[in-house]
């Protein structure tokens, strides 16, 4: 058996497929696995707990199946959902984890993060990010009507488009002290994120010791999902069946 670590599923209405690969996972693969991880970014916007959009319903049955199944599954809200709460969880079955949490994986202490937070040379991103996860900025965003929220979704998603397009991707991407620090923080010496979409096993040395990161893929794409054992990790892409559209 393996413990599966997915993330930047970015789950809507305009990739239905998407959504049917996710579900398929769900009733495929996982049903075996020890548990199952999604360390961000599973929908591409979540308005709230109390507006789940009838696209996203699929999903959300997906998950209380596989959970009452009898396989946990842990949820970190990433940039783009974050207004997850209990009412997600309720409705799912899955466990909400903290960013950054830290597992003990077949022995090994391992940091899971969705990884936006070492990407500190981008400035703006980082300014933004401390604005929406302010506790009144998100009462207020709460307070608002459904359709207020996804006219405020649809303005935050072309800023950070024209913020991608107009920013040098190095900038977007970790930052080697970030990571360092995150390490030598936590006292691992392997990190698993996403965000990056840039899905790679990196080998690294901090202070002497040998360590990793591993960067899971979006799935826009490529579907990447990291299978980890006792034997070790496997890092691959695409996941079985999928189609790139």
């Amino acid at each position: 058996m393996s413990t599966l670590f997915i993330s930047d599923l970015h789950l809507s209405a305009e990739r239905p497929h998407l959504i049917e690969q996710f579900v398929t996972l769900t009733r495929g693969e996982a049903r075996t696995a020890e548990a199952l991880y999604i360390l961000g970014d599973l929908f591409e916007a979540w308005l709230g707990d109390d507006a789940v959009l009838p696209d996203l319903v699929p999903v959300i049955e997906a998950l209380k199946a596989l959970t009452e199944s009898g396989v946990p599954v842990f949820v970190m809200p990433g940039n783009r959902d974050f207004l997850m709460g209990e009412g997600f969880e309720a409705m799912s079955g899955a466990t909400l984890i903290d960013d950054p949490s830290v597992i003990d994986l077949y022995g090994t202490p391992t940091l899971l993060m969705h990884g936006d937070t070492l990407c500190t040379d981008d400035v703006i991103y980082q300014q933004v990010r401390a604005q929406v996860r302010d506790p009144q900025w998100i009462a207020a965003a709460l307070a608002m009507s459904v359709e207020q929220r996804i006219e405020t979704a649809k303005q935050m998603r072309a800023q950070s488009q024209a913020h991608t397009q107009s920013t040098k991707e190095e900038i977007m991407d970790v930052n080697a002290d970030a990571v360092a620090e995150a390490l030598r923080r936590h006292g691992v010496t392997r990190m698993i994120h996403g965000h990056t979409h840039r899905p790679a096993v990196h080998s690294l040395e901090i202070d002497g010791q040998a360590a990793s990161r591993i960067v899971l893929g979006d799935w826009y794409q490529q579907a990447s999902l990291l299978r980890c054992s006792a034997t070790g990790c496997n890092l691959s892409q695409p996941l079985s069946g999928t189609t790139k559209k």
